[in-house]
């Protein structure tokens, strides 16, 4: 008896995550006022959908877009070594993004060194953020 309902507690648990993945966008609209002291998201015909900060990048259309590559913005090397190896934003790996920045590009250029002008680490609400993202990417690829 113990044993199953040890296995059941473990299952629900295990599952949890893969239903974080998906993220609330509604939620993440409210969770990406943390997020605009830095960053507006303002699409290509000039309408803010977020006003915000410029310290960061316009962060319209950001999924499917190739790290590091907004025009007119001066991007550190880290996220210039992600651009160049190819890297193209997804939901997720947005999410483990805003998780830890430094942590983020080091795991995914091998460069121990690697540093982000991004020095925000938030610590829940990153899927919610980037289903939110999602929903201002029209041009993102279906999944």
């Amino acid at each position: 008896m113990k044993l199953a309902i040890i296995s059941g507690v473990l299952a629900v648990a295990f599952a949890i995550p893969a239903f974080a993945q998906e993220g609330d966008a509604a939620a993440g609209e409210k969770e990406f006022r943390k997020c605009k002291a830095c960053h507006m998201i303002q699409s290509a015909d000039g309408e803010d959908i977020v006003k915000g900060g410029k310290t960061g990048p316009n962060l319209w259309n950001v999924v499917g877009r190739p790290a590091g590559s907004q025009e007119d913005f001066k991007y550190s090397d880290a996220l210039i070594a992600l651009k160049d190896a190819g890297e193209v934003w997804t939901a997720e790996d947005l999410a483990a993004y805003i998780t830890d920045p430094n942590a983020f590009v080091q795991e995914k250029t091998g460069d121990d060194s690697a540093k982000t002008k991004m020095t925000f680490k938030m610590k829940k609400g990153q899927e919610d953020i980037a289903a939110f993202l999602v929903s201002v990417s029209p041009d993102a690829p279906a999944e």
